[in-house]
């Protein structure tokens, strides 16, 4: 059976595991690229299981993940695809007599034109089919018999009306789907955001502005996800909506760098609970801060911080209240230094810390905090060849009683080579 990863925190933030960083970055001319990743690698934890677990099993492996892509520009229009599939054994797992390996399927693919040049659009969807933790979302990852899919499709329009007033409007569709009890019904779901921001350019180099995004979450297992008495909770039961209310800063002081800030709040309705059961509100802050900074040509820094609830990872009993977990509160942070030591040698570091409480359920209030970090260091023998050598570290600290909580730590490193045309 495959094994996949429960994705337990925002996966907003981008990919952290295996691929810390994408070597194949060698540019072509060509509107298709092909490419081919062979890596291997030691996993010391790769259960993610609490220190002193049976689960806790480490293993040397190897992945193969071919990459194929698309990209036509046109005059105004930018069209592009790609399939990238991952393969990854686990020597362990073959000498205990499991299936030694997991599978992933990605599809990209994004369009964006230029009516003119007040007017831009674009539409960008990304799906994952997978049974590898690192591809699953930027969460922390805990391994389960599951097979999943995440699906994300966005769409954008900017317009500028007049020389100072512009406005961004924004919707995006994201769904989960676990394939097996009990994830099916606790964590299969629908996300739909939908936002619009008014900017004022106050200054050739800054805008302000306020935004507004309402998000709908419905989690669509309909199956019974805790048994009374005396309450029963379908997966509906966790069904909410929030309405994000913020005020907006982009700043451009220099040509390398951009700073930008939504700050405000999100207020958040979990509507249906079962009967007998009152429904409840929470309002809570809400942030998302990022900066960017060119050091040197193809060198710079990413630096940011989000505050926003995201969906709680399991179910634990009901509070004496009748009250079950319904979702978590993140603070996030994160950042990541791409260097470019020569031509040829690039190195990167990412890293991230994030820190969630649960809301609801026996565990109200309980905290975790994951640390995440990757280092990577590729050099590209010549526009087709590179190779490259990395390390990941993962880091959950967590008071809460389930599997599904309990703190484990997990180092991974890699060496591969990729070869494209």
């Amino acid at each position: 059976m495959r094994k996949i990863a429960l994705s337990v925190g925002l996966a907003a933030v981008g990919t952290v595991g295996l691929h810390a960083q994408d070597s194949s970055s060698m540019q072509t001319s060509k509107i298709w690229s092909l490419s081919g990743t062979l890596r291997g690698f030691y996993d010391d934890n790769y259960n993610t299981a609490p220190a002193g677990s049976a689960l806790r099993r480490s293993s040397i492996g190897f992945e193969v993940s071919p990459s194929f892509g698309l990209d036509i520009p046109l005059e105004q229009t930018d069209f592009g695809l790609r399939y990238t599939y991952g393969l990854y054994y686990y020597q362990d797992r073959q000498d205990i007599g499991a299936n030694p390996i997991d599978q992933s399927d990605q599809f990209d693919a994004w369009l964006s034109h230029s009516f003119n040049e007040n007017w831009q659009a674009s539409v960008r969807d990304s799906l994952v089919y997978s049974d590898e933790p690192s591809l699953v979302g930027g969460g922390q990852t805990l391994r389960t018999s599951e097979n999943t899919l995440v699906n994300t499709g966005s769409v954008k329009l900017d317009t500028q009306w007049t020389r100072l007033l512009s406005t961004e409007l924004g919707y995006q569709n994201t769904l989960y789907h676990y394939e097996s009890n009990p994830y099916s019904g606790e964590l299969s779901r629908l996300e739909n955001l939908a936002s619009v921001d008014l900017f004022w350019q106050v200054m050739p180099t800054a805008k302000v502005g306020i935004g507004y995004q309402y998000q709908q979450v419905n989690y669509t297992g309909n199956q019974v996800i805790l048994a009374g008495p005396p309450h029963t909770y379908m997966s509906d039961s966790r069904d909410n909506r929030s309405h994000f209310v913020y005020a907006n800063v982009q700043y451009n002081p220099l040509d390398n760098l951009t700073v930008a800030l939504k700050l405000g709040a999100q207020i958040t309705d979990y509507y249906n609970p079962p009967a007998g059961v009152s429904s409840t509100s929470t309002t809570s802050p809400y942030v998302d801060l990022s900066g960017s900074y060119t050091y040197l040509p193809g060198s710079y820094v990413q630096v940011g911080f989000t505050q926003a609830r995201n969906a709680a990872p399991f179910i634990t009993p009901a509070s004496a209240s009748g009250q079950i977990d319904l979702d978590q509160e993140s603070s996030t942070i994160y950042g990541s230094i791409n260097h470019q030591f020569t031509p040829q040698l690039v190195g990167n570091i990412n890293g991230r810390i994030q820190y969630s409480t649960l809301n609801g359920g026996a565990n109200d209030g309980t905290s975790s905090t994951w640390y995440s970090l990757g280092l990577n260091l590729s050099y590209a023998f010549n526009p087709h060849i590179s190779a490259e050598i990395g390390y990941n570290f993962d880091d959950l600290d967590s008071n809460l009683p389930t599997s599904f909580g309990q703190s484990y730590k997990r180092d991974r490193a890699y060496i591969g080579v990729t070869a494209a045309y």
